[in-house]
């Protein structure tokens, strides 16, 4: 049986809540609604949140919140989701793209400092904070920069800088709550802020119900937030094993910053050898392997690779190994035999 490199963490609990939520009267946003919220308030320690329909929606808002106006600049990272871009047009705000550190999937003060430099494309307003693939950046520093910063952790739940939780330097911050999210509702976003003065410019802002998280799906992620612990925990367990068959290739691990604690969202190898001959490969062993950026603006071509050459590169070479929580040891040996005799 082919092993698929994505599966959302979907278990009985899960289906038990939603089926729970769909023969109640109404499914629309409710009850569960503002459960979620209470429930996910005790795992991230915010003052305010809103449960939106997409992170689109809540990057959106974000940035009203911050009253920019058309034109100005917004600095992202070129490994940031494709729909960053799509919502900075329609707001008609200008990205500013930002370089990744080298061997990093994270951009970092310098890389801000560069895009910063290229003020003709937009004045800086502010710097949207994408943790990809889960790897936490140095928050603190890039808030510290002179600019609002929202953060994006949907990838990056569990990852801790220390004694604090990602996703706690920036004036407002996603959940994604999307399929390939850490946490996954089937779809949906939390926008919240830690603090109380941030808190108070979501308060003044109410969402329509058609904005607003039914309850079908934030019965689910309750359960996730709830099982979180475990889930964690199964990955941690996956990724030691593939870590030590990694350790046998000349391909290459990103680097993380060792006052993070990585959450494992994902498996990546920056690949010595080409994408092609690899993805080959591990189809033959009946395992899926993919592009780990196919996805985001440098992967898409949105990115001029003069501007963002590292973030252009690793989205050419680096690929994602099948890694979730509902794995079977038997896959998980297969996984590891592929990483270890990769050409």
């Amino acid at each position: 049986m082919k092993i698929e490199v994505y599966s959302p963490t979907i278990r009985r609990k899960e289906m038990d809540a939603v089926l729970t939520a769909m023969v109640t009267d109404k499914i629309g946003p409710g009850e569960q609604s503002r459960f979620l919220i209470q429930i996910a308030k005790e795992y991230l320690q915010y003052d305010y949140c809103l449960a939106l329909r997409s992170p689109a929606m809540a990057l959106r808002m974000a940035l009203a919140a911050l009253g920019l106006e058309d034109g100005q600049g917004v600095v992202i990272s070129a490994l940031s989701p494709r729909y960053y871009g799509q919502v900075l047009e329609e707001l008609r705000l200008k990205p500013l793209y930002a370089d990744v550190l080298p061997g990093s999937a994270c951009m970092g003060p310098e890389t801000i400092e560069s895009a910063l430099s290229r003020r003709e494309e937009g004045t800086p307003r502010c710097i949207v904070v994408n943790h990809t693939l889960g790897f936490v950046p140095d928050t603190p520093a890039i808030a510290q920069m002179g600019l609002p910063v929202i953060e994006d952790c949907s990838h990056s739940y569990g990852a801790r800088l220390g004694e604090v939780m990602a996703g706690s330097s920036g004036v407002f911050t996603i959940l994604g709550l999307e399929e390939r999210d850490m946490l996954t509702a089937g779809g949906g976003a939390l926008l919240y802020s830690i603090n109380r003065r941030d808190g108070s410019v979501l308060r003044g802002q109410s969402p329509l119900s058609e904005y607003s998280l039914p309850d079908m799906n934030a019965a689910m992620a309750v359960v996730q937030f709830k099982e979180s612990a475990r889930n964690l925990e199964r990955r941690k367990e996956i990724a030691q094993a593939y870590t030590q068959s990694a350790l046998r290739t000349r391909h290459k691990r990103f680097i993380q910053r060792e006052d993070v604690e990585y959450n494992n969202y994902a498996f990546p190898l920056i690949l010595e050898t080409g994408m092609k001959d690899v993805t080959a490969y591990a189809k033959r062993k009946e395992i899926a392997v993919e592009s780990a950026f196919e996805g985001t603006l440098a992967g898409s071509g949105s990115v001029p690779s003069e501007l963002c050459p590292e973030a252009y590169s690793l989205s050419l070479r680096t690929v994602l190994f099948p890694l979730y929580p509902r794995l079977e040891a038997s896959a998980i040996g297969r996984v590891a035999k592929l990483i270890m005799t990769l050409p």
